[in-house]
């Protein structure tokens, strides 16, 4: 599961706080709303329930999902450094290069589960009659 799929789950107040206050969004564009404007687009006065919240077991579940993401994100920026020093014959960043390299290969098996999993679900779910 992911951090779309996981707030797709949440009440919309939730979901919308989690949101604002992570700076999860689509429209980059645009600048990220202010406290007040957030507050007034919900219809509250205050984030006291919301903070509230942030103490539960629900939003640190979300959280790890967002980081795990983030991760990710990191990982491939690492990897093009280590990547970089490495065709330069800097012996360490070859030896990253190295762990990397079997991190990834573990990863990637996971990975071809999961959607050799959800083509399998798909194959199943087409819904069409003969």
């Amino acid at each position: 599961m992911n951090i779309y799929e996981a707030l797709d789950q949440l009440p919309n107040l939730k979901k919308q706080y989690f949101q604002w206050k992570h700076d999860i969004r689509f429209k980059r564009d645009l600048p990220k709303k202010s406290e007040e404007d957030f507050l007034r687009e919900v219809g509250r006065k205050s984030l006291d329930g919301f903070i509230k919240w942030e103490r539960t077991s629900e939003y640190k579940n979300l959280l790890m999902l967002l980081l795990d993401s983030r991760i990710a994100d990191d990982f491939e920026e690492i990897y093009k450094v280590v990547i970089k020093k490495a065709k330069e014959g800097d012996e360490k960043s070859i030896r990253i290069f190295l762990s990397f390299q079997k991190e990834i290969q573990a990863n990637t098996k996971l990975a071809a589960k999961t959607f050799k999993v959800v083509e399998e679900d798909t194959q199943e779910d087409d819904e069409l009659e003969i």
